[in-house]
């Protein structure tokens, strides 16, 4: 793999997060950047927000009143990768 030296400053917490992360997969934090960075561009879109689909959204809550509780997408996330990953959460009413 062609690779590309590059040089940045980060903070001391995140340094460390970033050598956990890595240790804990089992790779370089090179890779683990790489795998972020993957992740970030799939679920941001960079050209700018949709507002016509936040309103979308939100006029479809407002109709129906259904969502999904931040504890349970919490619970959801952090099964990720695990034995006991569960399964995305079912919007509800609160």
């Amino acid at each position: 793999m062609n690779t590309i030296r590059r040089s940045f400053d980060i903070d001391p917490d995140t340094d460390a997060r970033l050598r956990v992360m890595a240790a804990e997969r089992g790779q370089d934090e090179s890779a683990v950047l790489a795998e972020a960075l993957a992740l970030l561009d799939s679920v941001i879109d960079l050209d700018g927000p949709d507002l016509a689909e936040d309103v979308r959204r939100l006029e479809q809550f407002r109709a129906d009143g259904l969502a999904v509780p931040l504890d349970d997408v919490k619970a959801w996330v952090e099964s990720w990768d695990t034995p006991d990953e569960l399964p995305a959460p079912i919007p509800r009413r609160n």
